[in-house]
């Protein structure tokens, strides 16, 4: 829960955001080889931002839960008609309860928060009252911090075995890593043991109890964003951080994993560039899942908001491009922050608005000084912002790739149930229009009008209109500008998509995925594409419903889609994406260990290993490997030499550790310091002197 004041007479309860940085995730080791799509160039007009649409890369079908909206105990707005018709407006499918930190204080059953303020109006039923009449899910935060498995159990009881409200999605607690243990300490934690061990343990505990009540609700547990402090920050005597610690323990009990993202900074521009750099972070988590064994646990953000110029156009464009992303990383919900917070210090956008420094999507309608907020429950921008998803598209409809030429222009697009393609433009410019070429693979435009809806710099609505589909498309300064076209008749297949492709078996240069068949007619065939920068490369075809992939990377990440193809050529739509993971060589002549010692946000501390297995000493070695991300550097070494280029790193060794025995005789360990902004995934190719070695 961010820092603010409440719009209510009595004090927020306050945290410090954690702090992030705005890199974007580099790009993933890839095979060669692979026949690509061809797209459509378009019309595209000087000096014009290409926008590429690929419609055979999916991402992801929108869900229900995706737009959701944080609502307090402490607003006395929550739950007013106004409030609810303007929610239901914006097409809210999830509403979290009762309020960030006031979760962990917050008794549900006499609605009270001691060191808090509930206000009146805001109990549970209340609550539940506007989430049924704006037709959103709840998700709520059992109380961790000063309550008990039981208290939680009888939550469960009331909502949906008394009240019958079928409440599925329970987090157990706010952001408990908060708490002290790690010096920093915003969240109530009551427990003796604030450890994440203790943490861990206890939530299976609330797991057992309430999914005795309703085996069929969901418990979410809070985890850090890698990237964002604490992570990678250990307390003392401990081995391994938080989400390390945490995740093992939850395994088998948890459902789904909680974050939170408040990207820091002071500028717009660096603002408006981080979305990029939560893709890195949310990658980082699934692969940390992963390696724990539970790598399809859904991810929920259930906080989100920036730290600069909140209640105006650029936290708006902000909001649209990191909604759109976190969904597009697999995230089930994500949650802004939040419906009313109040006014904090005044400044002046880069447009010239003035700004609140209000983290809400409504005014509260109060003062600072001599400045005031618009009337109550006026729209801020990110509500608009908010409003716009559903512009692009509805939960049912899915995201496919789009790729921009431009920094200055986000894209996000939408291949909706009815056939129509959407694409979202997200001009962060605050001065200049951009021109946008729109390009398709995977889809033919029928040139007839198309529907354009536009949210522009400091209005107080979307003006939605029509015009003649040129190709080309004008998209004014710090706007969200939203363009549906149409498909052309018969270049559509009837076959619908391949189930969600599962990875049966993987190896070091080849992996299996199998899946579930098409319907709505015979199909030909199956192909595997996998997804590099916008364009779709052919990797097999089956007439079954799996297929073995040769040829691939070691120690490297893809993604991949399949596609039915029907006997008059045409493709169906994409799978759901899989991610694929190639392992290294168990018999390659040399082993390298890597090992993350200590972390601390934007900073890091490693440890590698090598080890020489084949029958030949060696004297003299050079070990060579790449971060993963582009945020990754070396600021320091010891015990080898280090050199880089870009994100490459080449070591060697020192005076006494350049030889390396035969048949893992020895070993050599070295060490470094690295700095991160964003994600910092090890590294999971070594080479020794030019072969692969195996990764432990």
């Amino acid at each position: 829960m961010r820092p603010g004041t409440s719009f209510s007479s009595a004090p927020l309860r306050r945290r410090l955001a954690a702090c992030a940085s705005a890199v974007a995730l580099g790009a993933a080791l890839l095979a060669g080889g692979g026949t690509a799509l061809a797209d459509d160039p378009g019309d595209p007009a000087g000096s014009a931002v290409d926008v590429t649409v690929n419609a055979a890369e999916g991402q992801g079908t929108i869900p229900g839960t995706a737009y959701g909206l944080n609502s307090a105990v402490w607003d006395s707005q929550m739950n007013v008609p106004e409030v609810q018709d303007l929610l239901s407006a914006a097409n809210i499918g999830m509403m979290r309860y009762p309020g960030g930190s006031y979760g962990d204080i917050y008794h549900w059953q006499d609605n009270t928060a001691p060191g808090g303020y509930v206000a009146p109006g805001t109990d549970f039923d209340a609550f539940m009252g506007t989430v049924k009449k704006i037709g959103a899910q709840p998700i709520l935060i059992a109380n961790y911090g000063s309550g008990t498995p039981q208290e939680a159990a009888d939550w469960v009881r009331y909502a949906n075995v008394t009240q019958h409200y079928g409440a599925k999605y329970w987090e157990i607690g706010n952001e408990l890593y908060g708490n002290g243990h790690y010096g920093s300490g915003w969240e109530t934690d009551d427990h003796t043991d604030k450890s994440p061990t203790g943490y861990g343990t206890t939530v299976a505990d609330y797991a057992t109890a309430m999914k005795a009540v309703d085996p069929s609700v969901k418990i979410g547990a809070v985890l850090t964003l890698p990237g964002n402090w604490p992570d990678g920050v250990m307390g003392s005597g401990e081995t391994a951080d938080w989400n390390h610690t945490v995740i093992p323990l939850i395994a088998g009990k948890a459902d789904f994993v909680i974050v939170h993202w408040y990207p820091g900074g002071s500028d717009a521009a660096g603002m408006l560039n981080s979305p990029s750099q939560l893709a890195g972070e949310l990658a980082q988590l699934h692969d940390q899942l992963n390696e724990a064994g539970v790598g399809d646990m859904p991810i929920a953000l259930t906080e989100l908001n920036s730290n600069v110029f909140e209640d105006t156009q650029p936290n708006a464009l902000f909001g649209a491009d990191a909604y759109l992303t976190a969904l597009q990383s697999g995230v089930f919900t994500v949650d802004w922050w939040d419906t009313h917070n109040g006014p904090g210090a005044i400044s002046t956008a880069p447009d010239g608005a003035t700004d609140y420094n209000d983290y809400g999507i409504l005014s509260s309608g109060t003062c600072v000084g001599t400045v005031c907020e618009p009337p109550l429950n006026t729209p801020f921008a990110p509500y608009h912002a908010i409003s716009m998803l559903s512009h692009l598209g509805k939960p049912g409809d899915q995201m496919v790739d789009a790729q921009s030429g431009s920094q200055l222009v986000s894209a996000h697009a939408v291949h909706r149930a009815n056939g129509d393609l959407s694409v979202m433009l997200i001009n962060k410019d605050p001065a200049n229009s951009q021109t946008v070429a729109l390009h398709y693979a995977g889809f033919t435009a029928d040139g007839s009008t198309a529907t354009v809806d536009t949210f522009r710099d400091q209005a107080s609505s979307i003006d939605s209109t029509t015009a003649a589909d040129t190709g080309s498309w004008t998209v004014p300064p710090y706007s969200i500008t939203t363009v549906t076209v149409h498909p052309k008749s018969g270049t559509s297949s009837a076959l619908s998509a391949p189930g969600a492709p599962k990875v049966t078996a993987a190896g070091a240069t080849s992996a299996t995925v199998s899946w579930s068949p098409s319907t709505g007619g015979k199909v030909d065939r199956y192909e595997v594409y996998r997804q590099i920068d916008g364009r779709s490369e052919l990797l097999a075809t089956s007439t079954g419903t799996s297929a073995t992939v040769p040829n691939l990377t070691p120690g490297s990440t893809f993604t991949w889609n399949v596609l039915a193809r029907d006997s008059l050529g045409r493709l169906s739509r994409p799978s759901d994406p899989v991610t694929v993971r190639t392992g290294t060589p168990q018999d390659a002549p040399c082993q390298v260990s890597y090992d993350l010692t200590a972390g601390w946000g934007n900073g890091f501390n490693a440890n590698v290993t090598v080890t020489n297995t084949s029958p030949n000493p060696i004297t003299g070695w050079t070990l060579a490997f790449s971060f993963p991300s582009s945020g990754e550097s070396v600021s320091g070494y010891w015990n080898a030499n280090l050199s880089t280029q870009g994100t490459h790193v080449v070591a060697t060794p020192v005076d006494w550790n350049g030889n390396l025995a035969a048949n893992g005789g020895n070993s050599a360990t070295f060490g470094f310091t690295g700095a991160n902004n964003g994600a910092y995934m090890p590294p999971t190719v070594f080479t020794l002197n030019g072969a692969v070695c195996t990764t432990l």
